[in-house]
């Protein structure tokens, strides 16, 4: 399978090929083209992983499953995503399996003021990951996001910790122009549409460390419709933008600026309504794996982990935080 078309990292499967169809055979998840004519040479079977080693796949526009392989994926714990062609997240299937009342109970049970400490650690994470990131980039005198991130860890309320949020990303988004090569600027971040190609490649992107996260949660049987600072709205995963929020800089942000510094997406690679087209969506597909993938020496643990290996561990502290098991949650952060 070419690597625009299905991916797989140590335990997620994207499936991007219309008309593909994955089914299940000998000990293994098969991802079959049945869109070939009989008269046609080609393999239909266009990849396998083994069951053990896949928790999540993400399915993006015409693929389908056959029922024994649902049941293989309910029995196993997989997680189905499935998203538009245009990485649109549409909903997700979730296995029965992995419930644990006892993380549920104490979650639920967490006080407006516990809600409130984790919040001020997640704002105050991302706060100061806002500013590494410009640093990195050559980006100075950024010396009100420490002051607005030491403001955030002595907020009183919800209210006040989102006004301090606000302003800090009103801070952080007037610099990030600086950040661009020439023939790319950044005026302002905007949403539901993006009104240039940047902020879509921001809000795409966001979308997909949010899944990332939210597979998370799933995977340490976290609810992430219950927040700690996004309120509750029906069908929001609010528990996973909150806990996104540490790495929308740090990781979101930096690889948006990658793609654009390199020259991997240009201008040309956008339709009129400002998404990606179909091959540079593939592309997109392509780089972000690659970049989850990628390992750097944690800050704090001293070793080597993967992007989306951090993520995971993150969802861990959470659980732990929550359940009592630390005294407080500890965001991922970088000093430099």
């Amino acid at each position: 399978m070419k690597s625009a078309e299905g991916m797989f990292d140590e335990s997620i499967v994207y499936v991007t090929r219309q008309g593909a169809q994955i089914r299940t055979g000998e000990g293994r998840i098969i991802v079959f083209d049945v869109t070939l004519d009989e008269d046609d040479d080609s393999d239909p079977e266009l990849a396998s992983y083994p069951i053990e080693k896949v928790d999540t796949i993400n399915v993006f526009g015409g693929v389908n499953f056959t029922t024994p392989f649902i049941k293989t994926a309910n029995e196993s714990g997989i997680v189905l995503n499935y998203f538009s062609t245009n990485g649109k997240y549409r909903g997700s299937y979730r296995p029965t399996k992995n419930t644990i009342a006892e993380i549920r109970r104490a979650q639920y049970g967490l006080s407006r003021q516990e809600e409130l400490e984790i919040a001020k650690s997640m704002i105050s994470g991302k706060i100061r990951n806002a500013r590494t990131l410009l640093s990195r980039k050559g980006v100075h005198g950024t010396d009100v996001l420490r002051d607005l991130g030491v403001r955030a860890t002595k907020a009183m309320t919800k209210d006040a910790l989102r006004g301090t949020e606000g302003e800090a990303a009103e801070r952080y988004f007037s610099r990030l122009d600086e950040t661009l090569i020439d023939g790319w600027t950044f005026e302002k971040r905007t949403t539901r549409p993006p009104e240039d190609h940047i902020n879509s490649l921001l809000s795409l992107t966001y979308v997909f460390v949010k899944n990332e996260v939210l597979g998370a949660l799933y995977q340490y049987n976290l609810d992430p419709f219950l927040g700690v600072l996004h309120a509750d709205r029906h069908g929001r995963p609010s528990l996973a933008l909150d806990l996104q929020e540490e790495f929308r800089p740090i990781f979101c942000d930096a690889f948006v600026t990658r793609l654009i510094n390199r020259g991997v997406i240009t201008h040309d690679d956008f339709n009129k309504d400002n998404r990606l087209a179909d091959d540079a969506f593939k592309t997109y597909l392509g780089k972000f794996d690659e970049y989850m993938q990628e390992e750097f020496t944690h800050p704090y643990f001293e070793y080597n982990v993967s992007r989306r290996k951090a993520i995971r561990q993150q969802a861990i502290l959470l659980r732990k935080a929550i359940t009592g098991e630390l005294d407080g949650y500890h965001p991922l952060t970088f000093d430099r």
